[in-house]
């Protein structure tokens, strides 16, 4: 009976490890799709980046969600 309970520990151990680096690859796509569209935007508007204070960055953000929000209801 302890042998299975050590086994059943074992393969739950691995579950959660497997689970955990799954976890990470699905944040470190995020990550990249959220900065290849940031510098898509960037490149597109041709903004100056360099000079972007983080409320700019941010108020910048709430139109551009705002326009996607009206476009996607005008459809």
């Amino acid at each position: 009976m302890i042998g299975g309970i050590v086994m059943s520990q074992n393969n739950l151990e691995k579950q959660e490890a497997k689970l955990k680096a799954l976890n990470q690859k699905i944040k470190d796509e995020k990550n990249k799709i959220e900065q290849r569209l940031g510098k898509q935007i960037i490149s597109q508007a041709n903004l100056d980046y360099v000079n972007l204070s983080n409320d700019q960055i941010k108020l910048l953000a709430k139109k551009f969600s705002e326009f996607l929000k009206v476009k996607s209801v005008d459809h």
